[in-house]
């Protein structure tokens, strides 16, 4: 039986060759791949061709979250498995929405990582046991009583990228360099984000980055 392609996308090179160490072990699982942002993990996708990818939520440049439903439209048939911090049911509901197919945790212990790898490749849906509830009852809630909007849903793709790029402190030209767009184009952008989210300076959008997960707070 051929071996399970996997990729990894994890910011944290430490934890990133850990789980290289502990996927090795597996008889039916290989890495081929690894990346540090979502924009790398498309790129080592498109040369590597896995069978599934894990990938964190909170990842610099270009985050899990936004490269989820982008890797669910470039490569339709790859599993995601997303593995973070976040427990929050708008992360996980925002996940599964964006196509990904299980759901862990960083305080799973090493069989529930592996469980959730062969649950998604048997075509299954696996959720963190720690997480079960929290969703469950989310959809058992009152229906009338509508989920928060989530911050991402009032911005655009590229809005999206542009507020985690200001938020991590790079300026409209690194920026403009960085996505491949005009200096006045990222101007557009901002306005335009701070406009729907009623902030008035890179100071509050940072912040409110920070809060909502988008980038992780340096302190």
């Amino acid at each position: 039986m051929p071996k399970w392609k996997l990729v990894i996308a994890e910011d944290h090179a430490i934890l990133r060759e850990g789980l290289i160490a502990l996927l090795r072990m597996e008889p039916d699982l290989t890495v081929v791949g690894e990346a540090a942002d979502g924009k790398e993990a498309i790129q080592v996708i498109g040369r590597t061709n896995p069978d599934v990818v894990l990938i964190d939520l909170s990842m610099p440049h270009a985050n899990g979250t936004e490269a989820i439903s982008k890797i669910k439209r470039r490569f339709p048939d790859v599993k995601i498995i997303v593995l973070t911090v976040h427990k929050a049911e708008e992360y996980i509901r925002a996940a599964l929405a964006d196509g990904a197919s299980g759901y862990t945790l960083k305080d799973d212990n090493h069989q529930e990582l592996i469980r959730a790898i062969y649950n998604v490749m048997a075509g299954k849906t696996h959720l963190s046991p720690s997480i079960c509830d929290k969703v469950v009852n989310g959809y058992l809630g009152d229906d009338e009583q509508p989920l928060k909007t989530r911050y991402w849903d009032v911005l655009t793709v590229r809005e999206r990228e542009v507020m985690k790029l200001i938020a991590e402190g790079y300026r409209n030209k690194d920026i403009a360099q960085y996505l491949s767009i005009s200096h006045k184009t990222v101007e557009k952008h901002r306005s335009n984000l701070m406009k729907k989210l009623n902030l008035h300076n890179t100071s509050a959008l940072t912040s409110y980055a920070i809060e909502n997960g988008l980038v992780q707070s340096v302190m």
